[in-house]
């Protein structure tokens, strides 16, 4: 069995990393991709990686702006389900192609990309790039330095 304690306080101990990839996180908010659904793209990704912390920061994120619970407990079924959008599955599946870089092969990144074109503009597929970039940095982190995940009592 693992063990659940952090390893170290990282934001603290690098704090100007830290808060440059925080920064870099407010930013991609601001690129003109729905939030909703750079979350679902946040938790889908982070759901791939098994990053405790940001799977269950972004499904209680996604929970607060409305999302529906039968939505976030089938997300990692997306491709077998109705219950997202074209767009959505755009770009989630541009997210898992290119996290788990085996999917990446050039004819499914060609068709991911082809994808994306249709569902967004130019910028926001640059911004959805670096939205993948980034969770994956913090998934990376979250998984290596085992941040505290904090139990929430149902209301």
């Amino acid at each position: 069995m693992s063990d659940f304690k952090q390893r170290l306080p990282y934001a603290k101990l690098a704090a100007p990393a830290f808060n440059a990839l925080y920064k870099l996180s407010e930013v991609i908010h601001q690129g003109g991709v729905d939030p909703k659904l750079l979350e679902l793209v946040f938790l889908r990704v982070s759901q791939v990686n098994g990053c405790a912390f940001c799977v269950d920061m972004h499904a209680h994120d996604l929970l607060k702006a409305g999302e529906d619970q039968q939505r976030l407990n089938t997300l990692a079924a997306w491709r077998e389900i109705p219950f997202f959008s074209e767009q959505e599955r755009a770009a989630l599946n541009w997210a898992e192609c290119f996290t788990d870089l085996r999917l990446a092969s050039d004819a499914n990144a060609d068709a991911a990309f082809a994808l994306l074109q249709q569902h967004f503009d130019e910028t926001q597929i640059a911004y959805l790039g670096f939205a993948v970039a980034t969770i994956n940095a913090w998934n990376r982190l979250g998984v290596s330095m085992r941040p505290q995940v904090q139990r929430r009592m149902p209301a």
